[in-house]
């Protein structure tokens, strides 16, 4: 839990930093349909010299989103064990205790990698570079034309605003319960199965409790301050997009067409 950095705003000086959030919300989206083209190994590569090179602009540590990837690895290492027992085509590369591997399980293996690595290499650098309250706003603003379908915009935005920003709150709760638990003789990592389900199942039950006070807290404190959904509110803060902004829309259209060109190369 102390890797995970979805959901943490880093406050520093930077272009990306300084960028209007449309534009990068914007450019996220992009970005993530174009990882989902197949495109080979080549094209991966080509996103991800370009996430790196975002991640330096931002003055971003690598470490910092390496760190947000590792609570990956347990998935990827089930989705490995899953492919190599599921997946019976492709060239035999090597046979243990008379059981045999393919290429296509490990080749897949590495494409939903590759691919979830980059977005959540994308998503950091978005929550990591934006404010929540920036963030809620440019999610309003882009969903400002689905209000003639009668979509509540505003209340969306707020919502994805708070869920992210309780991300890291939620995980240092969990890890004050855990402290807590053990100072008391809770063994969350040893014993048997049934013994670790069960302290799991203390660690959830004060996790909601404590989770739904936060948000009876959260409720009372803006109904204080006078909000009420639905009602029109102006802004202190008005979004306005700069040349670096379409620089940036530019830049992911065109990654968006290379991924495309290679595809279909």
């Amino acid at each position: 839990m102390n890797n995970f950095a979805l959901g943490k705003y880093m406050p520093l000086n930077s272009p990306i930093h300084r960028m209007d959030p449309r534009a990068k919300i914007m450019a996220m989206l992009i970005v993530l349909i174009a990882i989902f083209f197949p495109a080979g190994f080549l094209g991966y590569a080509i996103i991800a010299a370009c996430a790196v090179a975002v991640v330096l602009i931002a003055k971003l540590s690598l470490n910092f989103v390496w760190r947000s990837m590792k609570p990956m690895l347990f998935m990827l290492l089930f989705l490995l064990i899953v492919n190599i027992l599921v997946l019976r085509t492709g060239a035999p590369l090597v046979t243990i205790l008379g059981f045999t591997i393919y290429s296509d399980a490990v080749f897949q293996t590495l494409y939903i990698a590759i691919r979830l690595m980059l977005m959540i290499v994308i998503t950091t650098v978005l929550t990591a570079t934006t404010k929540p309250l920036d963030l809620t706003l440019g999610i309003e603003d882009l969903l400002q034309p689905f209000q003639r379908f009668h979509l509540p915009s505003h209340e969306i935005a707020m919502m994805i605003s708070i869920a992210l920003r309780f991300i890291p709150t939620l995980i240092e709760e969990t890890q004050r319960i855990m402290r807590a638990q053990a100072s008391r003789g809770v063994d969350l990592k040893e014993g048997k199965l049934k013994e670790k389900i069960m302290a799991v199942l203390s660690l959830i039950v004060p996790l909601f409790v404590s989770a739904f006070q936060r948000a009876e807290e959260l409720a009372n404190a803006m109904e204080a301050r006078g909000y009420c959904p639905g009602r029109t509110r102006t802004r202190y803060k008005i979004l306005k997009m700069e040349g670096r902004d379409y620089l940036l829309l530019a830049g992911s259209a065109a990654l968006l067409g290379t991924m495309l060109v290679l595809w279909l190369a």
